[in-house]
């Protein structure tokens, strides 16, 4: 056993580790140490350069909690686009569950709009489930603010799927495009072309939030698909 590894079995939680499991039942519940994402991020910062580079080399990491400090490690790499992408594209066939996945967005993404729009488009092209759900992350996280443009919500409206993990993700895409772009997701809102399950869930998450109106949420109330 590796050091860095080693360390994950130091802080293990069990009770944590069963609690986490439910949550990923897809991950083979062997696989989960336990830790808590606190102790991940002090981890990975207490690490050297070296040492996260060379982590971030080793894939595929066997535990999950290996994966979330991978995904933590995408959000230390400082001014360098370039590498934070190459090292995203090496990590997403990797990652196997919604919490790795929601955790691997380095902030750095948010500042090179254009270049990030279009592998955003690209990864929502992909036939794996957490890169295409990486794709809607990065849509709702640095695309509904001021880097918003017309064809964000375009590009959220193509990705089509059966996959449970993806249409939630989407889901809670178009509940902060109303929060957030009201104006503008509304009209696909009322067009219910969005599927009945996508549609449904994100005016149920839009009506929970105290950023919306009484009045706008009782019209959107009436949106729902029956």
């Amino acid at each position: 056993m590796d050091k860095i590894t080693k360390s994950l079995f130091e802080m293990q939680d069990k009770k944590f580790r069963d609690f986490t499991s439910k949550l990923i039942p897809n991950v083979d519940k062997e696989l989960v140490i336990g830790v808590r994402a606190p102790d991940i991020r002090r981890l990975a910062k207490a690490l050297s350069a070296d040492e996260r580079k060379k982590f971030l080399s080793e894939l595929p990491h066997k535990y999950h909690e290996e994966n979330l400090l991978h995904g933590v490690m995408l959000q230390l790499i400082k001014n360098d686009i370039g590498e934070v992408i190459t090292e995203t594209e090496k990590f997403l066939p990797y990652i196997d569950n919604w919490a790795v996945c929601d955790i691997s967005q380095s902030k750095l993404l948010g500042k090179y709009p254009d270049m990030v729009f279009g592998k955003a488009s690209e990864w929502a092209k992909s036939e794996k489930t957490y890169t295409v759900r990486f794709a809607i992350d990065v849509l709702l996280m640095f695309f509904l603010d001021e880097n918003f443009k017309p064809e964000v919500l375009s590009l959220a409206e193509s990705i089509a799927s059966d996959e449970y993990y993806i249409n939630m993700s989407l889901a809670w895409f178009w509940s902060f495009a109303l929060i957030k772009r009201y104006g503008e997701a509304l009209p696909i809102i009322e067009s219910k072309r969005l599927p009945a399950f996508v549609h449904n869930k994100a005016i149920q998450k839009a009506r929970e939030s105290y950023r919306i109106s009484d009045e706008r949420k009782e019209y959107l109330n009436t949106l729902k698909i029956k």
